[in-house]
């Protein structure tokens, strides 16, 4: 990777916290992480922008082993980026800048893995994996269903991010696992298209295990909203959703897609000042440990 990728994308690179065993420099590293700390379009409770660092910051606190996985972060070669640098204002330009790490990443044979921040950050990696994988599969875990053609003025605000994804990849290419609150207009869509992955919680997801069949040895992007996780376990998210998931619904949807071919994905919408507790970032640091995990077992495919 060319040395001033760093400089060019990044600020505080060799400084701030660290998510625990990754390493600040990209030698001999197969997974990418970086922070998008923006939170420009949210539209109840803000503070998104603190999530990728606290992320990192109590990661510490976790073991670095697994034992559903049977992985050691201490075994795997992972870079931390740090936190990308961004501008500040409408969501197109730091959209347009995800896009743009990503490429470099891909084309590097790096697995991108982002902490957001909200969840409008992920149209940038979509289009940007998309264009060399136009096969991809979005798993989106999630409360709402993120299908609005506009919010609050704007068509890339995070409750448009599905929705934005559907200007890129065709319809069959998504699944939406666990939505439980949007409009009349959101749930027809997603039923009439056979996106909706129903799922209860403390039940076995087996609808998710017979839709992802046809897809096997498919490329797959996992993009996690933190309040797809019941607010009674992660109080720390800017619209929480009564009704939601626990760890063990989390740690059974990680058995059904452990075999398939996770190339990247991202964990947003963490605002850490709203649980003072810190629980909600150590949480999604455990589901960050799970997704690097993950992506380990899979090489991208060149194309």
């Amino acid at each position: 990777m060319n040395k001033n990728f760093k400089q060019e994308f990044f600020s505080n690179n060799d400084e701030g916290p660290i998510f625990m065993g990754a390493k600040r420099v990209a030698k001999n590293c197969n997974i990418g992480i970086y922070g998008v700390p923006y939170d420009g379009t949210t539209s109840f409770r803000p503070g998104t922008r603190f999530g990728p660092d606290s992320i990192r910051s109590v990661s510490s606190g976790l073991e670095t082993f697994c034992p559903q996985l049977n992985l050691d972060l201490e075994t795997l070669n992972f870079v931390d980026f740090g936190l990308l640098d961004i501008p500040y204002g409408a969501p197109q330009p730091v959209i347009e800048r995800v896009t743009k790490v990503t490429n470099q990443l891909l084309a590097n044979n790096i697995k991108p893995l982002m902490l957001g921040g909200e969840h409008s950050i992920t149209i940038g990696a979509i289009h940007a994996i998309a264009t060399k994988y136009p096969e991809i599969i979005i798993i989106q875990l999630d409360a709402h269903a993120d299908l609005r053609n506009e919010w609050m003025q704007s068509k890339y605000n995070h409750a448009c991010v599905i929705r934005r994804c559907l200007d890129i990849i065709p319809s069959n290419q998504i699944l939406q696992v666990g939505i439980r609150s949007g409009t009349k207009n959101e749930f027809e869509d997603l039923q009439n298209n056979n996106r909706l992955i129903k799922s209860l919680p403390g039940k076995d997801n087996h609808k998710l295990r017979n839709a992802l069949k046809p897809h096997k040895g498919k490329p797959i992007y996992l993009t996690i909203d933190l309040d797809w996780f019941d607010p009674a376990i992660l109080p720390g998210t800017g619209t929480p959703e009564p009704g939601g998931f626990s760890w063990n619904d989390f740690a059974n949807i990680i058995q059904i897609i452990k075999d398939y071919n996770i190339i990247g994905g991202d964990i947003v919408e963490l605002s850490p000042q709203l649980d003072t507790s810190g629980i909600s970032s150590i949480l999604a640091a455990k589901v960050t440990r799970s997704l690097i995990m993950l992506m380990h077992q899979t090489k991208l495919i060149q194309q």
